[in-house]
């Protein structure tokens, strides 16, 4: 399954106009590999041992290339931006992030049938909404 969600993502590059690297494929990996959030310095110390020299423009120049062609998804906890695979399920759907460890979990229900409500006139565009909180293995800790 990782592999199969990296060549994806590696074909939706290309489809894009982006060359093939090894670093760009040792990010996608990563993120396959670990399936949550990470943040760019996550990515960095995940990648030190291929890619000792990988420098932080590289990183974020690569993260948010990933994001502007919908490979990745981005979110903003406490000030840093986090990163993961975008989700390809079917069917629309909300996250829960742990702050701890960066782990999500899929939330199944909406709330904006509430919101449309107090916001009578207007035309919602899009949304995203995410609860951040501990896991369970995180908040026995």
């Amino acid at each position: 399954m990782h592999e199969t969600a990296v060549k994806r993502a590696i074909d939706i590059l290309k489809d894009n106009g982006y060359k093939y690297t090894d670093k760009r494929e040792g990010m996608l990996l990563l993120f396959a590999n670990e399936n949550r959030y990470l943040t760019a310095k996550d990515v960095q110390s995940g990648l030190k041992e291929s890619f000792p020299n990988l420098s932080y423009d590289t990183i974020y120049r690569n993260l948010y290339t990933f994001v502007e062609v919908n490979v990745l998804e981005e979110t903003e906890l406490n000030g840093e931006k986090m990163f993961r695979f975008a989700c390809v399920h079917e069917g629309h759907h909300h996250h829960f992030i742990c702050t701890i460890c960066g782990n999500t979990k899929e939330i199944h229900m909406c709330p904006m049938n509430f919101f449309e409500e107090q916001l009578t006139g207007c035309e919602i565009e899009s949304h995203r909404f995410e609860i951040f909180g501990k896991c369970e293995k995180c908040s026995l800790l």
